[in-house]
């Protein structure tokens, strides 16, 4: 079965971290920029961020600058996203998805061939 599966949410504290993970079972990532979206409830879906094929190109959304890290290790199939410094604003099911043939990160409007099936990640004292 080709499918995304995240892992590592859970439940924080305000200032804390944690690493999601990505794993692609069925295919590899190879050939695929991989991004991460969140949605918060009664919000829309966001672009968090996304790596390139090659991993030389990330891009970030504004509110976690600095405090998100995406990386790539293809001979483990996987992406992951180091989340730091974490908010309440953090709160939110985190997606991973692949986008075909991604070798720049220019934005996050484009067309996926795979979904994970979402991992909740809260952040509360």
């Amino acid at each position: 079965q080709l499918q995304l599966v995240e892992s590592g949410g859970g439940l924080v504290q305000p200032g804390g971290s944690l690493r999601l993970s990505c794993a692609a079972s069925g295919f590899t990532l190879d050939y695929y920029a991989i991004v991460w979206f969140r949605q918060a409830p009664g919000k829309e879906r966001e672009g968090v961020s996304c790596i390139s094929i090659s991993g030389g190109s990330t891009i970030y959304a504004d509110s976690v600058k600095g405090r998100f890290t995406i990386s790539r290790d293809n001979a483990k199939n996987t992406v992951y996203l180091q989340m730091n410094s974490l908010k309440p604003e953090d709160t939110a099911v985190y997606y991973c998805a692949a986008r075909p043939k991604g070798y720049y990160c220019s934005g996050y409007n484009y067309e996926y061939s795979y979904w994970g099936q979402g991992i909740q990640v809260t952040v509360s004292s």
